[in-house]
């Protein structure tokens, strides 16, 4: 305990003014991320503002034998940007900048997909991001990516072209197709397990405006609008993504949305969105022009901070009529504050070689995320309904489901499906780890599969088969 007091006494000196400890107004306003965790108090923040200081963070972290995690969007549901170590605060470092050709943005560790938006909406470009203007591009990036451009431009992931990383011994290095390659093939898809990412580029695409919305409807409804969406789903060209979802909120019965967006040819965008102003009786929203980075904003007036959460994710072959059943099925003993939305996988995304990427699973799915938040208290029985709805509603499509699961969703005690994820690209992924962090410094990061050599028989012939 000395040595950890004095490591982090040292810090604060090397970085004054930029360490915060328990009590501070920064530190309590640095833990108020989006997904509230349990029992969680770091020894202390460092809020980073130069890629000096994260390396100066992950030195005294390692001497001192501390935990160590990353804190940029704060969007992730298991909260894995809070340790009860040290954590590297890189919000403050989120700048964006349009490279001269305007076919890259370059953008600081911290940066949000709505820092970029910001930079490359004027100029009718966009970089390929999730749904949500918020979230934390690095977080994203580096477990995959889906979002509303998937389709056209594959995942985010699919669209980094470097980055530059501080890695476990303290060394920077910059990671892209022509040097350090092996890191780079890992770090699209093996998450933060590396080290700290300070800075990305990333590919940007011409996109002057999307043609997007969420759309309302009765939950009474449901069946014949979400088959309906599934009639029209199966014929969408790349450039036409729809996200579903059936949400239940603080009162009153579940409502189904439907959120489609087309980023091609402007002049076509209310001609392939007007089928879905037609599923049913619309409750509320609309559709319209606007730019990506506009769109980006839908979701902002329902995402609630500072709430637990429980996330189980698996995905689909294709989402048909049969699934749609089931995703109703479970969504009938839903809570408040509970969710299902789905994801697409398809065109670009589906193009990209299995090995191209340590990302495992590159054929056509639907990604399904189930979601249950409520808030902070004291019920434990309150806490494990929510719990075991979110699980149960994961297992009611197990007889569809492919195996594995979105690495970014799962945690460390999904050993099995965490190595499915994975398939093929699990033993090659390990082997990076073992090179660019022997001492499993980022151990706070997404769960990565474990050594084969401790997987039951069953599970090996599995992962040979897939």
């Amino acid at each position: 305990m000395d040595l950890i007091q004095g490591k982090l006494r040292q810090l604060g000196e090397q970085l004054p003014g930029q360490l915060s400890m328990p009590g501070e107004e920064r530190y309590q306003a640095a833990m108020a991320i989006w997904a509230k965790p349990a029992n969680r108090t770091p020894q202390a923040i460092v809020h980073c503002l130069t890629t000096r200081h994260v390396q100066l963070a992950v030195r005294a972290a390692r001497v001192g034998d501390l935990p160590l995690s990353v804190l940029g969007g704060g969007h992730d549901w298991a909260a894995r940007s809070l340790c009860d170590g040290l954590v590297i605060d890189l919000r403050r470092m989120n700048g964006a900048a349009v490279d001269h050709s305007g076919q890259s943005v370059r953008l600081s560790g911290g940066a949000r997909a709505a820092d970029i938006a910001a930079v490359a909406d004027p100029f009718g470009l966009a970089a390929v991001t999730g749904s949500v203007g918020s979230v934390g591009m690095a977080g994203l990036t580096l477990g995959g990516g889906y979002g509303p451009l998937i389709g056209s431009f594959g995942l985010a992931l699919d669209n980094l072209l470097a980055a530059e990383i501080v890695l476990a011994d303290g060394r920077v290095v910059t990671a892209g197709p022509d040097q350090e390659e092996e890191l780079f093939w890992a770090l699209r898809g093996g998450g933060g397990n590396f080290g700290v990412v300070t800075e990305m580029q990333h590919r940007l695409h011409k996109v002057p405006s999307v043609h997007s919305g969420i759309l309302f409807y009765s939950f009474s409804d449901a069946k014949g609008v979400l088959h309906g969406c599934t009639n029209i789903v199966a014929s969408l060209p790349d450039e036409l993504t729809v996200q579903l979802g059936a949400v239940v909120g603080p009162e009153g019965p579940p409502v189904v949305i439907v959120v489609p967006t087309w980023c091609g040819a402007p002049e076509q965008g209310e001609r392939r969105l007007a089928p879905f102003l037609k599923l049913g009786t619309l409750v509320a929203g609309s559709v319209q022009a606007t730019s990506y980075g506009v769109s980006l904003t839908a979701f902002d007036p329902y995402l609630a901070h500072g709430k637990r959460t429980f996330m189980e994710t698996c995905s689909l072959p294709i989402l048909d009529v049969g699934g749609v059943d089931l995703m109703i099925q479970a969504m009938a003993t839903a809570r408040p504050g509970c969710a299902i939305f789905t994801h697409e996988f398809r065109g670009a995304a589906s193009r990209v070689a299995e090995g191209a990427t340590a990302f495992g699973l590159r054929r056509d799915h639907v990604l399904i995320e189930v979601l249950a938040q409520f808030a902070d208290r004291s019920d434990g029985p309150e806490e494990e309904r929510y719990r075991q709805w979110a699980k149960a509603a994961r297992h009611t499509f197990d007889a569809i489901a492919l195996p594995g699961g979105y690495p970014n969703f799962l945690t460390a005690g999904d050993v099995e499906r965490v190595a499915k994820s994975y398939g093929r690209n699990a033993g090659r992924l390990l082997d990076a780890k073992r090179r660019y962090d022997p001492a499993n410094v980022f151990r706070s990061a997404l769960p990565l599969p474990v050594s084969r050599d401790n997987y039951p028989a069953s599970l090996r012939r599995a992962l040979e088969i897939l």
